[in-house]
């Protein structure tokens, strides 16, 4: 099981980023394989980045829901979200990662949620991730 960061997913979206056949081919090759994870706090990010100006061709909502759906449905997706023992896996997290801040927090935030369902791998772009050293960290 692999958790699946947002710029990999937006990546995956836009026909014209340059790295839209690798994105889109790591995905396909998750969903045959290794099984897909997502987080609540990716697929809203994918859903405000998808839809906003800053995008190259911003979505609707509708439109970018509809990019997330056929991921969300497929068997070999699961979504990680919160349990009763996330405070205290946070704070176990917090204590092995010395300079927590800023923009890092929401990395955090998934890293977190990572350790909590049992998540070790990675499939992103930001080189942030590897603050966490409970997570494995997978490139293109």
């Amino acid at each position: 099981m692999v958790l699946v960061d947002t710029n990999i997913l937006l990546n995956a979206s836009n026909g014209d980023a340059p790295q839209h056949v690798a994105c889109f081919d790591a995905l396909a090759k998750l969903r045959a394989a290794d099984g897909v994870a997502l987080a609540w706090p990716v697929v809203y990010e994918f859903l405000r980045v998808a839809t906003h100006h800053v995008y190259p061709r911003p979505l609707s909502f509708a439109g970018a829901w509809a990019e997330l759906t056929p991921l969300l449905g497929h068997p070999a997706c699961v979504l990680l979200s919160e349990t009763a023992k996330h405070a205290a896996v946070l704070e176990r997290c917090a204590a092995e990662v010395p300079r927590l801040s800023g923009n890092l927090v929401h990395d955090f935030h998934l890293a977190v949620l990572m350790r909590e369902h049992g998540v070790t791998d990675i499939l992103t772009l930001d080189k942030g991730f590897r603050a966490f050293p409970w997570v494995t960290v997978r490139g293109l």
